[in-house]
């Protein structure tokens, strides 16, 4: 007979000493969650299931779970059994939707299931390398220390996109308000000097009924150029979902992109020295590592590299001469990496060359930053002056004539 899955219950009732209390518990029927109450020395009134917010709760975010990894680790260190420091960390999270998760795994544990299955049946949050490290964490009989890798692969992974997003982030936004500046421009003011100029009867500089030109297109069709923007945008997203092939193309091209390849570039080698020093350093055989590894490279060429790696290494080839032979890894990782297996240390050798290009990147960013300030600032003058200067040259030919 089938188990149902656990789901949270919202109880009221009266605890031993008569007083009313109130919350929610995880279980997987109603009379489960009243015996459960019961073996607490709380007599429950009434048990249902907790309604499900009418539009969804708060997404759970990577970091989410990098945090939640990282209290376990530091509650198990302080010799908090696992089921109580669940509760803890239920009780302090302020997302529910992800304290809603907790409390799931919660209860997965105390009905007798592993903590690696518990988190195998919530493969969106929990990817598989993350349940392994895990499940070699509890038969290792190592959950305290596998837990506090985990969180520090988790975190340095999460900072390492949050430094990527820096680099966007900016360039973009200023971009936007670009075009949103310059469309105002072109809706609302460029007709207002366009009525002016009605009433010269002479001719217009060639700048000026260019800008004038473009601001009738505009405002007869700007909510097409809205809708084809908008539509190409979710056309892309949905090719590079769907189409392995189209999303293959878009990975090999992002790294050939100035400056910006530069940086994925570092931050792909960075994620698979980290992930495959921590996978290593689990005790994870380096074949199985590679194929956790090939999963988390963020980027195509890189992963069919790993693979191929994979496959060569199974056939009784070094790990440094594999990544060399794919000619896409950097003399330095190849360096440490063929140190590390000569002295018996290769998780510690990549860790470190994770530590490097991490910095890189960071240093690449502050450097990308610092080198498109004034490039947009450039950009930012030539659309918003260049409308300006258009819309005034009929005036100062005037002057000119007067």
């Amino acid at each position: 007979m089938a188990i149902a899955a656990p789901q949270i219950y919202v109880y009221k009732g009266k605890s031993r000493d008569g007083k009313p209390v109130q919350g929610e518990i995880a279980g997987a029927t109603t009379a489960m969650v009243k015996a459960q109450l019961r073996k607490q020395g709380i007599q429950p009134r009434t048990v249902r299931k907790k309604p499900k917010p009418l539009f969804g709760g708060k997404q759970i975010k990577a970091a989410d779970i990098a945090t939640f990894t990282r209290q376990l680790a530091t509650m198990t260190k302080a010799g908090v059994p696992l089921v109580q420091a669940f509760e803890i960390v239920s009780e302090g999270e302020a997302n529910s939707t992800m304290r809603d998760l907790i409390q799931k795994i919660h209860g997965d544990v105390s009905s007798g299931s592993g903590f690696a299955p518990a988190l195998r049946a919530h493969p969106k949050y929990f990817d598989n390398l993350f349940c392994s490290l895990i499940e070699a964490g509890e038969q290792s009989g190592t959950l305290e220390t596998m837990l506090a890798r985990v969180a520090l692969y988790k975190e340095k992974t999460e900072q390492l996109k949050r430094k990527i997003k820096k680099a966007m982030t900016y360039p973009t936004a200023v971009l936007l308000v670009a075009v949103v500046v310059t469309g105002v421009l072109l809706i609302k003011v460029v007709p207002v000097f366009a009525q002016t100029y009605e009433s010269f009867g002479g001719a217009l500089p060639a700048f000026t009924q260019l800008i004038l030109r473009v601001s009738e297109f505009v405002q007869t069709w700007w909510l097409l150029v809205v809708a084809v923007a908008i539509g190409t945008g979710v056309a892309f997203a949905q090719a590079r979902r769907r189409s392995p092939r189209f999303s293959d193309l878009v990975d090999k091209w992002m790294l050939r992109i100035p400056i910006i390849g530069k940086i994925l570039n570092e931050a792909v080698i960075a994620r698979f020295a980290r992930t495959l020093s921590t996978t290593f350093a689990a005790g994870v055989p380096l074949i199985e590592a590679l194929s956790s590894v090939a999963g988390a490279a963020g980027n195509a060429v890189y992963r069919d590299a790993v693979l191929k790696v994979q496959d060569e290494v199974a056939t009784g080839i070094t790990l440094s001469a594999s990544l060399r032979s794919t000619g896409v890894f950097p003399v330095m990782l190849l360096q440490l990496t063929a140190i590390g297996e000569e002295s018996g240390s290769l998780d510690d050798m990549l860790s470190r060359a994770a530590d490097h290009y991490e910095e890189m990147v960071d240093n690449s960013v502050d450097n990308l930053t610092t080198l498109l300030e004034p490039m947009i600032m450039a950009v930012l003058g030539v659309l918003v002056g260049g409308l300006l200067i258009g819309m005034y040259l009929p005036i100062f030919n005037l002057c000119n004539v007067l």
